[in-house]
Order: structure tokens, then C-alpha cells, then sequence
């Protein structure tokens, strides 16, 4: 084989040249075989030759553009392994934080569960402080009403010493406005009360606590008088309504009678109620309003 076959064959790609190798071979034994070889077959051959050589060098091209091709699709590999390994890196950050989270996670639901113990505890305890004051205030209303009864007791029995204390000195408290100033006792009135009251009247003026009877002093013309005198501790509107109301009964019995009230206190409301209705008012020993009750008395028909 000559040299110049044997580079154009090393030029072909490998799977050629074994092939190519054998045809020149075949070629150069028929050649010797006829020792004359035609002119246009020559010719064919290196046409042949030729676009072999042509093929070679397009796929050399193809495989220059494939390896630049593969050169850069491992560049782009070593780039989506670089991003891979970012990636791996930051799953494995959120790997962490999502168990540092859970941890956390663990860590407030223990709380809430000790929230929830405590808040129970607390309502608990709420529950007894509850009874606890549900006792106390049962307590203090029964000791409330204890107390009012007992203060509505002591009232009652001041009520009667002030009765008494009004009854048994009554020149005391009322001389100086009344001569010969003295309690009298219903029963004394009896029979003149039974003639011109009502049964009814009647059980409403034996509730009068005391009765006084006497004479103006310092208006000398003026007639007998009767003080009807109702007695609390503390005089109040409904001590003054009762006084008044009677009053207005003895007069139906044609006794000139001042409706008054005494007591060691007396409440703004009962005050006022004895000014606007011109009762007599007796407020520990202090006088107030007699003279206007006097003239009121000595305006209506007295005997």
C-alpha cells in the first residue's frame, strides 16, 4: 500500500478505514491482477475518495459542535449541580428552623398547658372566693336584717321612753308655749269620741302616742287647745302625715287640736313635710313652726 492511500485512509473516521483499507487493497491486487487500470475508474475512485473526505470533515464539524455542545451542557450541569447543592444547603437551613420551630412549637404548647392548668387553678379558686363571698353576703343580709330589727327594736323602745318622757313631763316640754299644759288619756275622751267617730277612726286615734292639753300662752283670747303629738326618734314625712291625719279625726269630735310631732331628730324630707303643713315640730327640747300651726288650729271651728 502506498503512503499517500494510507493517510487518506488514517483520515477517514475509524469505522472507514477498515472498510476503505480492504477496497484499496482489493483495488491494488486487481490492479496487479490487470497491471492496467482504466482511467475513469481511477477517476471514480478518487471521487470517491474525495467526498469521503468531504463526509470526514462535515463530521468532524458535527462532532467539533457536539463537543462544544456536551462542553456546554456540562458547564450547565456543574451549574444546576452548584444550584442543586445551594438547594440541599437551604432545605437543609429549613430543615433546621423547621425543627427549631417545632421545638418552639413544643415549648408553647408546654406553656399553654401550664396556662391552662394555671387559668384552672384560678377559676377554681374563683369558684371558692365565689361561695366565699355568696356566704359573706348571706351573712351580711342576715346580719343586716339582724341589725334592722334589732335598731327597729331600739327605736321602738326609745320611741317609748321618748312617749313617756313627753307623757309624764309634759308641763316640761310644753309650758311654755301652753298653760296648764298636762297629758290627757284617751279614755278620758272616750265617750265624746264614741258619739262623733267612726269605728274605724276610732282604731286609728288609739295609735296616737300622746295627747296634751293646755291653753296658749302667749294669746290669752284663745281657746283650749289639744296637741296631737306623734313620737319617733327620728321624725320622718309619715310621722308628720300621721299627725295631721289625727288631728283632722279629734276635730271631727269638735276639739280644737294642733298636729305635732317630737323626736330627738328629724329628717330633711319629715322638716320640710312640717313646714309646708304647718305641724308643730319638736326636735330634741327646740320648737319649730308653732305659731303657725296655732294659727292654722285657731282658723278651723273650735269649741
Amino acid at each position: 500500500m502506498s503512503t499517500s492511500y494510507a493517510s487518506i485512509i488514517q483520515e477517514l473516521p475509524r469505522e472507514l478505514q477498515f472498510s476503505m483499507l480492504k477496497l484499496v487493497e482489493a483495488l491494488q491486487k486487481d490492479m496487479r491482477d490487470q497491471v492496467f487500470v482504466r482511467r475513469q475508474d481511477f477517476d471514480d475512485l478518487r471521487t470517491i475518495v474525495q467526498e469521503l473526505a468531504e463526509a470526514q470533515k462535515r463530521t468532524e464539524q458535527r462532532v467539533e459542535e457536539l463537543a462544544e455542545g456536551q462542553k456546554r451542557t456540562e458547564q450547565r450541569v456543574e451549574e444546576l449541580a452548584e444550584a442543586q447543592k445551594r438547594t440541599e444547603q437551604r432545605v437543609e437551613e429549613l430543615a433546621e428552623a423547621q425543627k427549631r420551630t417545632e421545638q418552639r412549637v413544643e415549648e408553647l404548647a408546654e406553656a399553654q398547658k401550664r396556662t391552662e392548668q394555671r387559668v384552672e387553678e384560678l377559676t377554681e379558686a374563683q369558684k371558692r372566693t365565689e361561695e366565699a363571698v355568696r356566704q359573706l353576703l348571706e351573712f351580711q343580709a342576715r346580719a343586716e336584717k339582724t341589725m334592722a330589727r334589732l335598731e327597729a327594736r331600739q327605736n321602738k323602745m326609745l320611741g317609748e321612753q321618748l312617749e313617756r318622757r313627753y307623757r309624764d313631763r309634759a308641763y316640761s316640754y310644753f309650758g311654755y308655749i301652753l298653760r296648764k299644759a298636762r297629758a290627757v288619756s284617751l279614755y278620758d275622751l272616750e265617750p265624746v269620741l264614741e258619739e262623733h267617730l267612726s269605728q274605724e277612726e276610732m282604731e286609728d286615734l288609739l295609735l296616737l302616742d300622746v295627747l296634751v292639753h293646755g291653753y296658749p300662752r302667749h294669746h290669752p283670747d284663745a281657746p283650749e287647745v289639744w296637741l296631737a303629738i306623734e313620737v319617733s326618734s327620728v321624725v320622718d314625712r309619715n310621722d308628720v302625715q300621721r299627725a295631721q291625719r289625727r288631728a283632722a279625726i279629734l276635730r271631727k269630735a269638735g276639739y280644737c287640736v294642733i298636729p305635732a310631732v317630737a323626736g330627738e331628730n328629724v329628717t330633711r324630707g319629715g322638716e320640710d313635710e312640717a313646714r309646708n303643713r304647718s305641724v308643730f315640730l319638736m326636735r330634741d327640747g327646740h320648737r319649730q313652726f308653732w305659731e303657725e300651726a296655732l294659727a292654722q288650729a285657731l282658723s278651723c271651728t273650735c269649741n
